[in-house]
């Protein structure tokens, strides 16, 4: 292989410091090798934690993001340290689910991506969010989420 797709890359293989902000993560993108086939990409964030922005209590979610490639692929570290710097920051469910969603499709321009917020009851109100972009290409696999529904304690 001539051409290395991945030599831009900054934070996969080094040292890295969780970013203080989502907005200020890096989310980094590499070329698509295989940009020809469709396929779906799914990566699972069963303990994602974000910030009540009133009461700065913890929130916990179940996070599946699904998406089509298109050119471009998210690198998984920096997905990772994205995610992460939700820790720290307040916005309510509805907010960190979609503005994940919107983030990875200004990165990486898939030909579509979903996103389940399956997140955990706080005051006895579970709140599970579903964001979607783009239609489904022709002939594409697409496995269902997983996440089975808040059923408390039964």
């Amino acid at each position: 292989m001539s051409d290395n797709i991945y030599q831009n890359l900054e934070q996969l293989g080094g040292a890295t410091v969780l970013p203080d902000d989502p907005k200020t993560a890096i989310l980094e993108s590499v070329q698509n090798p295989q940009a020809d086939v469709d396929y779906v990409v799914r990566f699972t964030a069963p303990e994602f934690t974000s910030l009540c922005p009133m009461t700065a209590q913890p929130d916990f979610a179940h996070l599946v993001i699904d998406y089509i490639p298109d050119q471009l692929l998210v690198e998984s570290k920096s997905l990772k340290l994205f995610l992460g710097a939700f820790r720290n920051h307040g916005a309510f469910h509805e907010d960190c689910t979609v503005s994940i969603a919107r983030r990875l499709i200004d990165e990486i321009n898939p030909k579509w991506l979903r996103i389940g917020g399956y997140w955990y009851p706080r005051g006895g109100i579970p709140i599970d969010v579903f964001y979607a972009f783009g239609e489904v290409p022709k002939g594409v696999w697409l496995p269902e989420q997983g996440v089975a529904g808040y059923r408390g304690r039964g």
